[in-house]
């Protein structure tokens, strides 16, 4: 049997996504799970909170509250966890649409950041791009991400865990005629993007069903 880990930037399980990972996959795939923030108790996720900072990262606890999080104090935690993982598993998926270029790993490890933009990439020349991302803290690196796919991207907020505003953002983004919207996050999910969908007429990119599908492509 394959075994694929998730390595989620927050804590795990990451009930919200791997449900969606399971319908794709076959059911001979064992999936095992480990957070950036498993170790640490509730005094300590105070001090990976992001305080004025602007190299952030948004996820999800256990309980479902959302947390923000400073970047530079979340990568040692997140290597730490993906060297455990490694050892128990065939290959890594990475639950974060973030570039995280400092991970090392001795195991296939997917970064869905790179496989995203790869197939944006890859359908049209320059298309007009729009984001939907979790934070309008997040806006900078995010276009960073991007700028080498489209020299043409318009931003949205809505935030998956916070319960953002799609309706705004799916009508934000129709206004300014993109060629395509991005939920830009593993923390969306496909009744996000079909709202979206159906509110801009615009076709939506949901990573997390694009990642499934690729990683399938190696068991």
């Amino acid at each position: 049997m394959n075994k694929v880990g998730f390595l989620t930037i927050g804590q795990s399980p990451r009930s919200d996504i791997t449900p969606t990972f399971k319908e794709i996959f076959h059911k001979d795939i064992e999936i095992v799970e480990r957070g950036a923030l498993d170790s640490l108790n509730e005094a300590q996720l105070l001090s990976v909170i992001a305080r004025n900072e602007k190299n952030i990262c948004a996820s999800r606890l256990r309980d479902g509250r959302s947390i923000i999080m400073s970047r530079r104090k979340l990568l040692p935690l997140l290597q730490n966890e993906l060297s455990k993982l490694e050892q128990a598993v065939d290959m890594v998926v990475v639950l974060s649409t973030d570039d995280l270029p400092t991970l090392t790993c001795g195991k296939p490890i997917f970064y869905p950041n790179r496989i995203v933009t790869q197939a944006v990439s890859a359908m049209a020349e320059k298309p007009k791009i729009g984001l939907i991302i979790p934070l309008d803290e997040q806006r900078r690196s995010k276009l960073k991400k991007w700028q080498e796919v489209s020299d043409d991207i318009t931003v949205a907020v809505a935030s998956p865990y916070d319960y953002g505003n799609f309706k705004e953002a799916a009508r934000y983004l129709k206004d300014y005629r993109v060629d395509l919207i991005i939920l830009d996050c593993m923390g969306y999910n496909d009744e996000h993007r079909q709202f979206v969908r159906t509110e801009s007429g615009i076709f939506t990119i949901l990573p997390r069903t694009l990642v499934a599908r690729m990683v399938l492509e190696y068991l």
